[in-house]
This record gives structure tokens, sequence and C-alpha cells, in this order.
């Protein structure tokens, strides 16, 4: 199953055996999701998984460097006690200390599905990988970046047609998944995409091999 986060919560992938689409769904908390799916050997989800005590994480600058030109497609992840933070100006205030560099309000906008994530994947739910989508879109096309947004109408057509290479094509109808934003049903079936080779064994990751986060779990983003 492949996880992306939407305005109204998280929408979800699933892919059967043999990597062809078997289902969307959505549901405003993670939990309620991968409680749906028991089965599912392997949940991609894109949001950072792994936190680390001090300094940048590797993962981040790997997937910025493989999505080049597009960088700001990607941004860089800082330390744990960043998103311990109370509000946007204490975390720009502590990150600037702890990683001498300041913090986007856009990513402090992550900070809620990014600490809903990590609580699942930390409390025991190591069916979690973190993927990053424009990384699963550059391996499906070769390594090379999808150079149109995904909210435009070429890029959602290019990112479609290489989710139907692979075998994933998505329906007109996805039922009340269909609500969700086409892009973030686009990147959830990259992850689904990118968790079928993590199923497989037959993934990448970035670094390789991955660093480790203070609870020992792995951090690094998988295609």
């Amino acid at each position: 199953m492949g996880v992306d986060a939407c305005r109204t919560g998280w929408v979800a992938v699933t892919l059967d055996e043999e990597g062809r689409f078997a289902g969307a769904d959505t549901a405003e908390a993670l939990s309620e999701l991968l409680g749906r799916v028991p089965d599912a050997a392997v949940v991609a989800v894109d949001m950072p998984l792994g936190l680390l005590a001090e300094g940048w994480r590797e993962a981040d600058a790997l997937a910025t460097a493989m999505v080049a030109p597009h960088r700001s497609r990607v941004f860089s992840v800082p330390p744990r006690e960043v998103w311990e933070a109370a509000d946007y100006d204490e975390a720009n205030a502590v990150c600037r200390r702890v990683a001498k560099k300041g913090l986007s309000r856009q990513s402090w906008g992550l900070a809620a599905k990014l600490r809903e994530a990590n609580a699942c994947r930390d409390g025991g739910d190591h069916r979690l990988y973190e993927v990053h989508p424009e990384v699963s879109f550059a391996a499906l096309d070769e390594g090379r970046p999808v150079p149109w947004s995904k909210k435009s109408w070429n890029g959602q057509a290019v990112r479609r047609r290489l989710l139907e290479g692979q075998g994933i094509v998505l329906p007109d109808d996805l039922g009340p998944a269909g609500r969700v934003p086409p892009d973030d049903v686009l990147d959830a079936a990259a992850a689904a995409w990118s968790a079928r080779r993590i199923a497989l064994q037959a993934a990448r990751s970035l670094p390789d091999p991955p660093q480790t986060a203070e609870t020992g779990l792995p951090v690094a983003i998988w295609y």
C-alpha cells in the first residue's frame, strides 16, 4: 500500500500481488488506514520517517540531487528537537540553534502528520517505509524527473502514463478517495509502486545503507 497526506487526512492506493491496482481509500487518521489493511506486507508513506538527534538527514540531500533541477520538491528534515516544538516560532528558533539554519513555514506545516506517521512506526508498525513520490516517478522514467508540476495537466498525464507502464491503471471512479486532489492520489500510487518493490526486495534506498534514528530504525527514502 502507498499512502500520501492530503488536506482531509491521508489517501492510500493498494496493489495486488501482481502489482495491479486493487483499491483506493482515504481516512482522517493514518492509524485508521493501517488498521483496514492488516495483511499489507509493506506500507510506503510519503512522509519523513526517522528523525536524527542532530544534523541533517543524508536521505534528503540525495533525493534532492535525484530530482534536480527541481530541488524545491524535496525539503530537508531537521533534527527531532525541532519537531517537538509547540509552534512555528519555537521550531524556527530551535532549528537555527541546533541546525544552523531556519525552518520554513511550509515545512512546519507537515509537523502534525510527520508526528503522526512517526508515532505509528515507532509504536511498532514496522511495515512503514518512507518514500518520496518524485523520487519514485524519476525511477519509473529511468532516472529522469518529471519536468512538469504534479498539479499541472501535463504533469498529471505523464505521471499517470508512467504508472500505467508498470501495470498500475487508476480507474476514473475511486469512490470516496476520488474526492482527494489528483496529485495526492498519483503520489499514493507511486508510493504503492515503491512499496511493492520493497516487498520484493528490489528497492533501493537513499542513502545505502540507511542512517539510523535514535529508535534504532532506519532513516532512508526508498524507491
